[in-house]
């Protein structure tokens, strides 16, 4: 329903921050940051106080200038929370002669762990209670669940903090009681060597954060005498442990935007030395798998889209990979998953996702089909190596999440859940398109929309455009059962599907990024013109929203275009792309290299100075805004949101909105459980609502 626009508070003062003016000199130009002094909380320095003190007053000031919405968000919270089907359970996946789920309570936050031997008729087994966990705790996250190849033992990782640094623990499934070793800093996914006694687990360095090191833990032993097993002297590499889907090997990744590298030993010898599968060669990613004697090998190799190839045990160099799916130029192979006879594939063709099943005894081939316009399919969770069934996702903006099993030999697809949305909603009563904007440079860039039937296309409907456009993570068009409180109020919905993202390819990635990355930028801006000319909305009722990466570009579009949005939400922003890629003991800058480049170079450091929202603040009547930050973020720390936001507040120009929440007990996901999200949401959305007066 709608009414006059909302009326703000007008007598407020919004905070004004400190100016303590720092020059930042890089190939004999000069930068004056007049804020640099609010990164100085987690070096407790002479500043610290004066941080917490300046994101108080922001938050006091956020919530004051909100409060008039705290009726609505309290409806928008209730009425999202009553979409939820409050006590749920996962669809069982089986695995060593156990059906393994979680389970959800009602009124709880977190999730039950559990499983059942050989039936699910059988008496169920808690293995891990994670609400009784998280008591006592403003932020929790349980992962990493690993069990180990005797079934009898579970070890899983614990973040309290969410720095996204996690606590190993080990509990004795037949005893109920958790062991004392402890294993600190760590990425949290501990993976078992078939002997049930050794843990190998990636540890981060403590100050960068960086994953540095994979070390061997012996059950029963202090973690002061794991012992190193691979060190990665890159720090622009991730590195990470895993196991083949053959149980045979554990395998160690190393990876960096354009190269990796893959070292492997026996799992049935845990202290054997890692062998090297294929030495990192420049701008050679692969990834590896094991099944019948063989491995398996997605590669870019000769191969922009990948490629799948296979080797021996025997010689796993590149010259004795021979191939198995060619490489198209039309379709991205972006993940594979192995059977004793089959294999299933995940592929990318026109924007839109697709599995393709490969039978390895007669080489047949097929896929499964599809049929709403736009939406996403994906291979899901399938451990169990001899199966004939393959378990998938499917999803779109008008369809709940669903999972199937399809059963490769009979071609037959089986629904075993689809998400509840409780309070009757209707698929029917909305509708979804995909549309296509042509970019400045000619290029065609997909959109999905969603919008409530009865839409009309006047150019006087509110619609909310959101899109990331890095890393090449595709942003795909999902259900989300949130959205439907923006849906049922008029909104429409649209994800523009820009470069940056790998939606349409590796080359759809590789025009979005380094010395192309203004193209993401200047997709989103041209998909907004396109939904203003096709009169889907107008500048008096566009809103944008992006988070992280995704929030670096929320800040270049209002620099580029502040007109063309009534307002903007970034989430956990990064914004000062320069200062923060200049400084190497920021935690993840040195495997962003690839990405953005490297500031050392004088040609990088100028196209990422042209862009930087930080750096290109000026005096413009920029649109509405809403900063969402978290102070314990690991990826784009609370200091370059708050230094964005100073610097905003003292150059802007006209009356619009300009508030700031920094979540003191989060980090880069915000809050952590099923309920607390909606909150957040809730005052996102009654932002929205609010500025277009939209009030019930």
């Amino acid at each position: 329903m709608k009414k006059n626009i909302y009326q703000w508070p007008q007598n407020l003062v919004p905070p004004v921050c400190a100016i303590q003016p720092k020059e930042l000199i890089a190939h004999n130009d000069s930068r004056i940051d007049n804020y640099y002094w609010l990164n100085d909380y987690f070096k407790k320095g002479p500043d610290s106080e004066k941080v917490v003190a300046y994101l108080t007053a922001e938050n006091a000031y956020y919530d004051a200038m909100m409060e008039g919405t705290l009726s609505l968000q309290d409806n928008l919270y209730n009425e999202m929370k009553a979409r939820i089907k409050e006590e749920d359970e996962s669809v069982p996946v089986y695995k060593r002669g156990y059906f393994y789920y979680s389970r959800q309570v009602p009124g709880k936050d977190y999730f039950v762990y559990c499983r059942k031997k050989e039936s699910l008729e059988a008496k169920e087994e808690i293995l891990l209670d994670v609400n009784a966990m998280a008591e006592g705790y403003s932020y929790f996250s349980a992962i990493g669940f690993s069990i180990s190849p005797n079934n009898n033992l579970l070890a899983y990782g614990v973040d309290t903090l969410s720095r996204r640094e996690y606590t190993i623990y080990i509990k004795n499934l037949l005893t109920g009681e958790t062991h004392t070793d402890n294993i600190t800093g760590t990425e949290g996914g501990p993976i078992w060597a078939n002997d049930n006694q050794t843990i190998f687990y990636t540890a981060k360095n403590p100050v960068t954060l960086l994953s540095e090191k994979i070390m061997r833990h012996l059950l029963g032993t202090p973690q002061v005498e794991d012992q190193l097993v691979y060190q990665e002297k890159d720090p622009s590499n991730y590195i990470g442990v895993g196991k083949t889907k053959s149980e045979k090997y554990i395998t160690v990744v190393s990876k960096a935007t354009l190269s990796s590298e893959v070292s492997w030993l026996n799992a049935d010898r845990p202290t054997d030395p890692l062998v090297v599968f294929q030495a990192r060669m420049k701008e050679v990613i692969y990834s590896i798998d094991h099944a019948n004697d063989s491995f398996y090998i997605r590669t870019n190799h000769e191969a922009k889209n990948f490629k799948l190839v296979t080797c021996s045990e025997n010689n796993t160099g590149i010259n004795y990979w021979k191939e198995l799916i060619a490489h198209q130029k039309e379709v991205l192979l972006s993940g594979f998953e192995l059977f004793k006879n089959f294999i299933a594939i995940n592929e990318r063709k026109n924007g839109l996702t697709q599995i393709h099943i490969l039978n390895t005894l007669n080489q047949e081939s097929h896929f499964l089909a599809f049929d709403e316009p736009t939406y996403v399919a994906g291979i899901g969770s399938n451990p169990e190596y001899h199966s004939a069934t393959l378990r998938f996702n499917y999803t779109s903006l008008t369809t709940p999440h669903s999972v199937f099993d399809y059963n490769m030999v009979t071609k037959e697809k089986k629904l075993m859940k689809q998400q509840e949305v409780l309070g009757g909603f209707d698929p029917n009563q909305f509708e979804t398109e995909r549309l296509f904007a042509t970019a400045t440079d000619g290029t065609q860039i997909p959109i999905s929309i969603v919008f409530k039937k009865g839409f009309i296309k006047d150019g006087h409907a509110p619609l909310l455009l959101y899109a990331y456009g890095s890393y090449g993570i595709s942003m795909d068009a999902s259900f989300s059962n949130v959205r439907l409180s923006l849906l049922n109020r008029g909104f429409a919905f649209a994800i523009a599907h820009i470069r940056g993202g790998q939606e349409l390819g590796r080359y759809w990635y590789e025009e979005g990024k380094m010395m192309n990355k203004k193209n993401t930028f200047t997709d989103f801006i041209n998909c907004a013109e396109f939904l203003i000319t096709n009169q889907y909305s107008s500048t008096n009722h566009l809103y944008a929203n992006g988070g992280s990466a995704g929030g670096l570009l929320m800040g270049a579009i209002i620099n580029l275009c502040p007109d063309l949005w009534k307002g903007i939400i970034a989430a956990v922003p990064f914004v000062d792309v320069v200062t923060t890629m200049s400084d190497a003991s920021i935690p993840l800058t040195t495997n962003e290299y690839d990405e953005w480049g490297n500031p050392a170079d004088k040609e990088s450091y100028d196209y990422m100075k042209s862009y930087s929202p930080y750096d290109n603040i000026a005096h413009h009547n920029y649109p509405h805004m809403m900063v969402i930050t978290g102070l314990h973020d690991s990826q784009v720390q609370y200091f370059e949101p708050a230094k964005w936001v100073a610097k905003i507040r003292a150059m802007k120009t006209g009356d619009n909105l300009l508030l700031m929440h920094t979540d003191m007990e989060a980090g880069h996901g915000g809050a952590s459980g099923r309920y607390k999200p909606l909150t957040d949401k809730a005052r996102e959305y009654a932002f929205l609502l609010s500025i277009e007066g939209i009030e019930a």
